[in-house]
């Protein structure tokens, strides 16, 4: 249950609109003004295989530390994450829902997660919907986050979090749980292979590099929720990382990775970046 609950909280994609063509890469070099010279990088949070490329490897060995949407190496981690599941006392999937969609959000469950929805009946919907995630894989389930904290261990070099727990579930709990709850009914009748379609399509996307379709297709609304909340998912939080990206290059040469979709965009990291002066191109 535990490695639902984690697996379920680390998934974290995010949405946008493009202006400027983007180059088709996941990394990004980022130098100029008074930084030293770092690298932005899109990952993914749920793939078959998170072996990263020698550019990677390269931008890696070059930089001091690694910054993360959140940081993974926190002992505290999974006590944060767990302390933050749950909706408010009074509110629960059951006075949420009709019969009917409870009951078909019952046999969801426990055909797909092997427990009944009164098990869960607490927990954010959102949670709920981001525990499915293993199963639109066909594979043993792993992060690009987990690769990059790997490679930079063997460096001894330092994990860092461009925001906190707290600040990533700010965006979740920003959708009504009526609304949330609402698309998961939606999963639930829907069934797991069209998600499973949905996700397959993404993750192709993912491994062509192309940050603006991905950009484009995860804020399709049968890609989820998320695309109705752009503002409090996506721009919000990229504007917040910007300070931090360029302080903490300024100290040090670093390396960043975030979400492919928070790339992209008029105020994607990219072109948010771009506006303030910085000098950010792909490496190829």
């Amino acid at each position: 249950m535990k490695k639902l609950f984690t697996t379920a909280i680390i998934i974290a994609s995010s949405l946008g609109y493009g202006q400027e063509k983007l180059e088709n890469s996941l990394l990004w070099e980022i130098s100029g003004k008074d930084i030293k010279t770092s690298y932005l990088y899109g990952t993914i949070h749920a793939t078959c295989n998170n072996e990263l490329n020698s550019n990677v490897k390269k931008a890696l060995q070059e930089t001091k530390n690694l910054y993360l949407e959140l940081d993974m190496d926190d002992s505290n981690m999974q006590a944060k994450m767990m302390s933050q599941t749950m909706m408010p006392e009074g509110k629960t999937i059951k006075n949420l829902t009709s019969e009917e969609e409870y009951k078909i959000l019952d046999e969801f469950f426990t055909k797909e997660a092997g427990m009944s929805i009164a098990m869960l009946n607490n927990m954010k919907p959102m949670i709920l919907s981001s525990m499915l995630i293993p199963k639109m894989l066909d594979c043993p389930m792993k992060s690009v986050e987990a690769g990059l904290m790997s490679q930079v261990k063997t460096e001894n070099e330092e994990v860092y979090g461009l925001e906190t727990i707290e600040d990533q579930f700010a965006a979740f709990d920003a959708i009504p749980y009526k609304d949330q709850v609402k698309d998961l009914v939606r999963l639930a009748k829907e069934g797991m292979q069209k998600s499973k379609d949905n996700f397959q399509n993404l993750l192709k996307i993912y491994q062509s590099e192309n940050i603006e379709k991905l950009l484009d297709e995860t804020s399709k609304e049968e890609n989820g929720i998320m695309a109705s909340y752009l503002d409090d998912f996506l721009t919000k939080r990229n504007k917040n990382w910007i300070d931090k990206i360029t302080n903490a290059s300024k100290k040090e040469r670093s390396f960043f990775g975030v979400g492919a979709a928070h790339l992209a965009g008029e105020d994607g990291v990219i072109n948010l970046l771009r506006k303030e002066g910085y000098t950010v191109k792909a490496v190829k």
